[in-house]
């Protein structure tokens, strides 16, 4: 029982300094640059297949050294990202412009990854989601022609040949 209660307070105190670690490495550093974007997700809503799928992401520096992107990928070949390639300056903004292909119909669920020299936060995950449908004029609609009224002339052949019986010879 000793040695349970041992082994027990060994591993207690090894899992504590693990986390004073883990703890330790989340701190920020003070000097750096510091990413902040206005928004991480951009939803497009309900959009028409074929309208323009493009959105832009603005991010700031509020750090105190030159922000840096070094590269930003998007999670498929949908979705088409371009972004500011200077550094950005401390307190300065840029941009990251996002192109989605509205020619596939369906949801739209998508990520784009940002990484770049931020000490904060070096990988940033923005989404952008919504909906593209069939524009009104592109659905076929299904009605049922209507039924040909029948031609007189027509009925009245039909009605004559029933009356008339065999010939006689």
């Amino acid at each position: 029982m000793k040695k349970f209660a041992f082994f027990s307070l060994l591993a207690t105190m090894a899992f504590g300094m693990v986390s004073a670690q883990t703890e330790e490495k989340k701190e920020i550093p003070a000097n750096g640059a510091k990413i902040r974007f206005e928004s991480l997700e951009h939803n497009y809503g309900n959009i028409s297949k074929g309208s323009p799928g493009t959105c832009t992401f603005t991010f700031y520096n509020d750090g105190n050294e030159p922000l840096i992107l070094q590269n930003v990928k998007a999670s498929c070949g949908c979705t088409t990202p371009s972004w500011t390639q200077k550094p950005v300056m401390p307190g300065q903004s840029g941009t990251i412009d996002v192109k989605y292909n509205t020619n596939n119909v369906g949801a739209i669920n998508k990520s784009i990854t940002v990484t770049s020299n931020a000490v904060d936060n070096p990988r940033v995950q923005l989404k952008i989601k919504g909906n593209v449908s069939q524009p009104q004029s592109d659905k076929v609609e299904s009605v049922q022609p209507a039924k040909e009224k029948e031609k007189p002339a027509a009925k009245e052949a039909r009605e004559d040949s029933s009356i008339t019986g065999p010939v006689k010879k």
